[in-house]
């Protein structure tokens, strides 16, 4: 019996208790981003944003998380009703299992792989499986068009966030997240790949269908896309998983190009600082991009977010891959 605690009880229950520390929070603040949201989105158009709810309107989320648990789910007579129930639950899940290899300060990781931006890389690309079942499911042209139009948005973008991966693996020498983190310890990844910075948080922002590319939604011509038959908590976990995405790409936007929980350039006055506070910190300032982008910028036309996709960003991030391998092989910085 000893045995069996020492090799199998302990190490189980303390994953378990680590993936918990994770959700938790995690859960939190997809919660009070969509507060957040909502009164940075206010204060751009000069109000005020919730504000009945609680003191400041703080327990607006949970009030609106309270509603969508006592509504009743509606499933359309017409529809798979497996696959519509499975749809939701599966971009949720998605959503959560990619922060196993995400590391929050040094050695603060669930599974600290070797390969963790494939890990990360492949649990993206299914994202787009939970949407198209979705509107397939759903027997609506509306859903079925929304979720065509995010299939073809996502592959189109991940070809481009692959490209900017593979520089960033260039000058790092490593797939371990921790080490691409450590890599940036003298500079952060953002300054000499300051372009690819840009083309992978655009890319991100077509890849979690949020403003100015949130045509898979587009609400003025095909009125809410592939959640259009979605009510209650099927509609909350597209919600949540939304949200929740948009925190994973501002965190993988923070391990590959700010230095993850590295302090700036590594000063000394800020070196005092705990690395997951740094992490947080960072993360908060990609969703502040992420909320200000939708409060200034129009939605684009379709074709014009297949051009910049397949004319823009996949030949100029291919020509920065080449750039960057020439330059690290002419001058000798390739890592070891």
């Amino acid at each position: 019996m000893a045995e069996f605690w020492t090799f199998y009880a302990w190490p189980t229950i303390w994953v378990v208790i680590q993936i918990v520390a994770i959700i938790v929070p995690l859960l939190l603040a997809v919660a009070y981003l969509t507060y957040a949201e909502r009164k940075i989105l206010g204060a751009m158009q000069l109000r005020q944003g919730p504000m009945v709810v609680g003191p400041f309107g703080l327990l607006q989320p949970i009030a609106d998380g309270l509603k969508l648990m006592v509504k009743e789910t509606i499933i359309p007579s017409g529809s798979n009703r497996v696959i519509f129930l499975i749809a939701p639950m599966l971009t949720f899940l998605l959503s959560l299992v990619a922060w196993a290899v995400i590391p929050f300060g040094e050695g603060m990781v669930v599974a600290d792989i070797n390969v963790g931006i494939l890990y990360l890389f492949a649990i993206s690309s299914l994202g787009v499986y939970g949407i198209i079942m979705a509107g397939w499911a759903s027997n609506s042209k509306y859903a079925f068009f929304g979720a065509l139009r995010s299939a073809a948005q996502m592959v189109s973008y991940e070809v481009s966030i692959g490209f900017v991966i593979v520089t960033v693996l260039l000058c790092a020498g490593s797939l371990n997240l921790s080490e691409i983190v450590r890599a940036q310890e003298n500079l952060w990844f953002v300054i000499p790949l300051f372009p690819m910075a840009v083309v992978f948080f655009v890319s991100a922002l077509a890849e979690t269908n949020r403003a100015p590319f949130d045509l898979p939604e587009g609400e003025s011509e095909i009125t809410g896309g592939f959640m259009v038959e979605y009510s209650a908590m099927t509609y909350a976990l597209f919600f949540l998983g939304e949200y929740a995405n948009m925190i994973l790409m501002s965190g993988m936007t923070t391990v590959l190009f700010l230095g993850g929980w590295l302090p700036p350039f590594g000063f000394a006055p800020f070196t005092w600082i705990p690395g997951p506070v740094w992490f947080a910190l960072k993360i908060a300032l990609c969703l502040f991009v992420f909320i200000w982008v939708r409060g200034t910028m129009p939605r684009y036309r379709y074709d014009q977010l297949m051009r910049l996709g397949w004319k823009v960003f996949l030949p100029f991030s291919l020509f920065w891959v080449v750039l960057t391998a020439g330059v690290l092989m002419a001058f000798d910085w390739l890592p070891a």
